[in-house]
């Protein structure tokens, strides 16, 4: 019984420290969007941003041209270059 116990709690705590990471990847993705939706004043809403994001994850397009601003400006490429 006592290595139940023990293999139960050891589950428990993995489980809460996955929760955790996966919390703070959530809540970092989110800033970077935000950051990225402000520099590149980008219209659509965070939303918006991060469901075309997870369509076209691994797609090769440039951010503006998924939003439709298909001729960035020289600032917006000096920031996507970084």
């Amino acid at each position: 019984m006592r290595k139940l116990r023990q293999r139960v709690s050891g589950n428990l705590d993995a489980e809460e420290h996955a929760v955790k990471t996966q919390i703070w990847i959530a809540v970092s993705v989110y800033v970077f969007v935000a950051i990225v939706k402000k520099r590149l004043a980008i219209e659509a809403s965070l939303h918006e941003i991060l469901q075309v994001l997870s369509v076209t994850l691994f797609e090769q397009v440039p951010i503006l041209q998924l939003f439709g601003d298909v001729a960035p400006q020289e600032n917006q490429m000096q920031f996507l270059t970084r």
